[in-house]
């Protein structure tokens, strides 16, 4: 099943998504923190409306928590020349880095050296604390695709990534969350990066160091996994910064992501007005 947040009418719902139509849930706000997903499943389905008369929105609005690891995939690792990791590199990420589909990814002027980063992304739809690896899948409401941009002269200002990848408008999600039963544990999908119609990215999502189920159970170790949470998965190889030469973004650039079984998220760069 999928889900998506739609305007539809000028009003903001989630909806399940049908082939080219979406069908609003009645009587359920949009996804957000704290969401219901039993009550996502239970919901009524209104009318059918084309997907090409409603505007997607971020499939989780405002999440409580973004989570986000580095340095998971072994090609990625070996281009940054580091070591590979034997728990997650992890950051974190502010509600207001999310945007959705469609939505303009901002170019902050303070950094010359933007990246694109595309990744598979998770949504928690179930408590979990300490949860084992065998059951931290009952927590997961579905996947979807994020587009990890980072400031690479910021990040690299300490050893913290928190100042490179933390910035408003920066972070694309979406286009929609697919559930477990569509893509398994999101352990064996293909996942494509486009800048301008060239492919910068090719990787699989088997080849992550960790995956869904020992993320999630490391994670909820010392957090309290939410409904909303949203945790971003890394990277594979091929990102802009350690390209020979650089490729970095820049306005007017177009960068899309596409993930098996899951769908593509597209967004365009533009520059922040800074007045």
């Amino acid at each position: 099943m999928r889900y998506a947040n739609v305007e539809v009418a000028g009003e903001l719902v989630a909806a399940e998504v049908r082939g080219e139509a979406v069908a609003p849930l009645e009587g359920v706000g949009p996804i957000s923190a704290g969401f219901d997903l039993e009550g996502l499943a239970g919901a009524s389905r209104g009318s059918e409306v084309p997907l090409s008369r409603v505007t997607l929105r971020a499939p989780v609005l405002a999440p409580g928590k973004v989570i986000c690891l580095g340095l998971n995939f072994r090609g990625h690792v070996a281009e940054t020349q580091r070591e590979v990791p034997t728990y997650p590199v992890l950051f974190t990420k502010f509600a207001d880095a999310i945007i959705g589909p469609g939505d303009d990814i901002v170019a902050p002027p303070e950094s010359k050296a933007i990246d694109y980063e595309g990744e598979m992304a998770v949504v928690i739809g179930r408590p979990a604390r300490r949860v084992t690896p065998e059951r931290a899948l009952d927590a997961v409401a579905g996947f979807t695709i994020a587009n990890d941009v980072t400031m690479r002269d910021y990040q690299n200002l300490s050893p913290q990534w928190l100042q490179g990848k933390a910035w408003p408008r920066s972070t694309p999600l979406g286009p929609w969350l697919v559930t477990g039963d569509e893509v398994g544990d999101g352990g064996a999908l293909e996942i494509r990066l486009d800048l301008n119609g060239e492919e910068l990215q090719h990787s699989n999502t088997r080849l992550m160091i960790f995956d869904v189920p020992t993320t999630i159970s490391l994670l909820s170790e010392f957090v309290n996994l939410e409904p909303g949470d949203v945790i971003l998965m890394g990277t594979p190889d091929g990102v802009g910064f350690r390209r020979d030469p650089q490729v970095l973004l820049k306005p007017g650039d177009r960068v899309t992501v596409a993930i098996e079984g899951i769908g593509v998220l597209a967004n365009s760069v533009v520059a922040e007005d800074a007045r």
